[in-house]
């Protein structure tokens, strides 16, 4: 195993959570390879520095609380990294749907201030369209927009 590259991906998984799929694409840039990138992944699976669900997990709640996205666009991009549907689906559990509905009735109160239309049909369909840009899905959309 080489250790200079083992050195390396350690100290960039350590510094913030990276999952599997962006550690191996670093080691193979850093001229690592399939067979030392793989040697060194199970290694730091093995030591905990790499930990899919654990990286899951933060990212569903970090782009949830601060990007204010919806699950669905969530879903997609840790797809979009390799993770499993399993670890995806555990992941979104961890966001309450109360918190969800909250959230997601908070920005379309939001874009409501700035949005022009003409009838009340045009506003409902301009809020579920930016809904649904958000990542939000269909059924928590419908509930929210007839409650406001």
């Amino acid at each position: 195993m080489n250790d200079i590259l083992l050195n390396k991906a350690a100290t960039y998984a350590s510094r913030c959570e990276h999952c599997e799929s962006e550690v191996r694409e670093k080691l193979l840039i850093w001229g690592g390879t399939s067979e030392e990138t793989d040697e060194i992944i199970a290694y730091l699976i093995e030591e905990r520095y790499i930990d899919n669900q654990r990286y899951a997990n933060s990212y569903a709640k970090d782009k949830f609380r601060f990007n204010h996205w919806g699950k669905y666009k969530i879903s997609m991009m840790l797809r979009s990294k390799d993770i499993d549907s399993e670890t995806i689906e555990e992941a979104l559990g961890q966001i309450e749907e109360e918190e969800y509905l909250e959230k997601l009735q908070q920005i379309l109160k939001d874009k409501l201030r700035s949005l022009k239309y003409s009838s009340e049909y045009e506003k409902k369909g301009k809020l579920f369209k930016f809904a649904q840009s958000r990542g939000f899905e269909s059924s928590a959309i419908s509930k929210v927009i007839d409650s406001i």
